[in-house]
């Protein structure tokens, strides 16, 4: 019974959810892995930049 009540509840809030369109999934999904891009190479280059200048103390 307890089960029951649990998956209707469910089933409910699934009819009540606001889905996104895929032109916005695809437009946030790009802005997700671009945003990761930038960081990746922005940390990239302050690590090289941390390296060369330790090279340059020793």
């Amino acid at each position: 019974m307890q089960k029951e009540n649990f998956f209707q509840g469910v089933v409910s809030e699934m009819k009540k959810t606001s889905w996104p369109t895929g032109k916005e999934v695809v437009r946030d999904t790009t802005i997700v892995v671009l945003t990761v891009l930038f960081f990746i190479l922005f940390f990239f280059a302050i690590d090289m930049g941390i390296t060369e200048l330790i090279k340059l103390i020793n």
